[in-house]
């Protein structure tokens, strides 16, 4: 498949460029300091862009079989509103063009998965530390849910950078009110390329850990 990684110079991003290259996707990447990347491969493309700008999204989907994005930032203490903003000219441009498929990385604890991340996270790092940055992530999911694509929101647990064990735990209502579990970041990779033609979690939001 022509997949477009969207946050692909970040720790998940870069599993799931390796992985789809791994698969034998053409990959191109969308990103706005193309020099953080240090991957090369002859399947691979990097445009130089920023998610924000309308034009470079155009440019970056055009051909597309489907998206993936891991999207992020670590703007946490201030109001911020780059993952909704973003995703919504994601959106739009896939809309557009007809590129239906989109897989979506975000965070336990978010929407109806609130409370799920463990007593830790719950009472002191997303109301003392990540507050501005899951309130965007909640607009971003309510934002893809009434998108007229074909998308899946992976919401994972606390990410690691572990090995991949391609053996975790995956559905509804997962996650835990009282311990903080865990997944690797390449595991959420495997999961979410899986996605790509596995249609069981499709308009659906799906939970991942051990």
């Amino acid at each position: 498949m022509k997949i477009l990684i969207v946050g692909g110079t970040g720790k998940t991003g870069q599993h799931l460029i390796t992985q789809g290259l791994e698969a034998g996707h053409y990959i191109t990447v969308l990103a706005r300091n193309p020099v953080k990347l240090k991957i090369e491969h002859h399947n691979l493309k990097v445009v130089q862009g920023n998610i924000l700008q309308i034009k470079d999204i155009e440019n970056a989907v055009r051909g597309q079989d489907a998206v993936l994005s891991a999207l992020g930032h670590k703007r946490f203490l201030i109001p911020t509103t780059i993952l909704s903003k973003g995703t919504a000219n994601l959106i739009n441009t896939m809309e557009e063009q007809h590129v239906k498929r989109l897989v979506c990385i975000t965070s336990l604890g978010i929407n109806d998965s609130r409370f799920k991340l463990g007593l830790y996270y719950t009472l002191f790092v997303v109301p003392v530390i990540l507050f501005f940055y899951f309130r965007d992530k909640a607009k971003q999911e309510r934002l893809i849910m009434n998108s007229a694509l074909d998308w899946t929101i992976v919401r994972p647990a606390q990410l690691t950078n572990g090995k991949k064990r391609e053996k975790y735990k995956h559905g509804y209502n997962l996650g835990s009110f009282i311990r903080t579990k865990m997944i690797s970041r390449s595991d959420v990779a495997h999961f979410m390329l899986q996605q790509l033609t596995d249609k069981h979690y499709l308009h659906k939001a799906v939970g991942i850990h051990y």
